[in-house]
C-alpha cells in the first residue's frame, strides 16, 4: 500500500499545488477586480491591500500553471506571513482569536511547496526537462575534474 501511495505522491502534490493556487488567485480576482462575488476592490496603489492582491493574483497564477513555484511560493509564503503579523496578530495570540486562520495556513502551504517542488504536472518540469535535453550537448567536449 505504501509503495503505491508513493507512486502517487507527485500526482497529489500537483492537485494540492494547483487547488491552493487557484484558492490563491481567487483572492487576488476578488480584491482587485471584483470576481468572484466582491462589492468593492482595492484602490490602486494602497499599501499593503493592492500589493497584496497583485502577489495574491500573480503567485497565486504562478504557483496554479506550475511555473517558477519555488519563487513564486517563497514570496507568497512571505506575504501571508506578513499579514499575519501585521494584520491578525495584534488582536490575539492565536490564529483562533485573531481570525488569522487563513494567513497562517497559507504561509504554511506555500512554505511547505518551497521544500516540495511543485509535483508532476506543471510547467517547471516540461522547462527542465528541456534544459536537462540541451545541457547534454553531444558536440561539446564534457568537463572533467582536475
Amino acid at each position: 500500500m505504501t509503495a503505491r501511495l508513493d507512486r502517487a505522491r507527485p500526482y497529489a502534490l500537483g492537485a494540492f499545488r494547483i487547488v491552493v493556487g487557484l484558492l490563491f488567485t481567487c483572492h487576488g480576482t476578488r480584491a482587485l477586480f471584483g470576481v468572484p462575488g466582491a462589492e468593492d476592490t482595492v484602490a490602486a496603489g494602497t499599501w499593503p491591500t493592492w500589493y497584496a492582491a497583485v502577489i495574491e493574483l500573480v503567485a497565486g497564477i504562478l504557483v496554479l500553471v506550475g511555473l517558477g513555484t519555488r519563487a513564486a511560493a517563497f514570496i507568497a509564503s512571505g506575504a501571508m506571513a506578513y499579514a499575519y503579523f501585521t494584520v491578525h496578530q495584534p488582536q490575539g495570540l492565536f490564529p483562533i482569536q485573531n481570525s488569522g486562520e487563513g494567513a497562517a495556513i497559507y504561509s504554511w502551504v506555500f512554505l511547505l511547496l518551497v521544500f516540495t517542488g511543485p509535483g508532476a504536472p506543471a510547467l517547471d518540469n516540461l522547462f527542465s526537462r528541456r534544459d536537462a535535453k540541451g545541457a547534454a550537448d553531444p558536440e561539446e567536449p564534457a568537463q572533467v575534474a582536475a
